[in-house]
């Protein structure tokens, strides 16, 4: 767990820097941004200038110790075979979803194709983005420090528990008697601390948890984040594109089965995710 907050630490001063220069920031009037966006891409920004000397501080400072173990063609191979397993998971989801009313079409009614192939263009290439640095963090630094530390089990749970937890910790929006000064910037800092709690999240938080799980499986049997990125990337991929082709039914019987964070992910996709995790460990080998 030491490790573990010391990840949950850099992480916080990291957003904690972001909230000291939100305020002066937006005080320039160079950006038209709501605060809540500047102050978390900032800290965005922060993570990926800082990750490099944290990485090295904790002497994760090297290819392997980060999940890059393999040949870049052979890596490069592996990821694009893990997308194509990530697309097909999450299109068994959603065709349930569908099945079950629980998510409806909603198609363009003008402009079909040319904003298909936009939303998958935009899809794919933010997948494989989010694949790559959420599983370089997670299920490389933070899940090779843990393993060599306290073992394999611990750091299963604490990578996929982190990982889940911070999915919920984003900055939002004041409320509309608020002023954002001082004040208004350190209660929004402040709020994603507060709000990751709320019942409401919790059956999103479970699917997260269940795909770190997953993701922590496939980290530990193959050795690397080759496939990890591509089962991410390819789940991204599907979420992104589904939301724009379908749209939520809060009328539906089963509607508890997603849940608020987007409207696909929930205790359907907890159920599924976690089935599959447990499939792949009882079948698979180390390599």
């Amino acid at each position: 767990m030491r490790i573990t907050a010391v990840f949950f630490a850099y992480l916080f001063a990291c957003l904690l820097l972001a909230a000291l220069l939100t305020y002066p920031l937006m005080q320039t009037g160079w950006l038209d941004y709501p605060p809540q966006r500047v102050m978390g891409r900032l800290a965005q920004v922060f993570i990926l200038l800082g990750l490099w000397p944290f990485l090295k501080a904790l002497r994760l400072d090297n290819w392997p110790a980060l999940g890059f173990g393999l040949p870049r063609r052979a890596f490069v191979a592996t990821i694009w075979r893990g997308w194509l397993i990530g697309v097909a998971i999450l299109l068994a989801l959603i065709a349930a979803l569908l099945w079950l009313q629980v998510r409806v079409p909603d198609l363009p009614e003008q402009d079909l194709y040319a904003k298909l192939a936009s939303r998958v263009l935009s899809a794919l290439v933010a997948g494989l983005l989010i694949g790559l640095l959420e599983e370089s963090f997670f299920r490389g630094a933070l899940f090779g420090a843990v393993r060599q530390r306290n073992g394999v089990r611990a750091a299963i749970v604490w990578s996929a528990l982190l990982y889940a937890l911070l999915h919920f910790m984003k900055p939002h929006g004041l409320p509309a008697d608020m002023a954002f000064d001082w004040s208004g910037t350190w209660t929004m800092f402040s709020g994603v601390f507060v709000d990751v709690f709320q019942w409401r999240h919790l059956s999103s938080m479970v699917a997260l948890f269940m795909v770190g799980v997953f993701l922590a499986l496939v980290r530990e049997r193959t050795g690397h984040i080759g496939w990890g990125i591509g089962l991410h990337a390819g789940w991204v991929f599907v979420i992104q594109v589904s939301r724009r082709l379908t749209d939520d039914n809060d009328a539906a019987s089963l509607a508890f089965l997603v849940g608020d964070y987007d409207g696909i992910i929930g205790w359907l996709a907890a159920a599924w995710v976690g089935l599959l995790a447990l499939l792949y460990w009882r079948f698979s080998r180390p390599r």
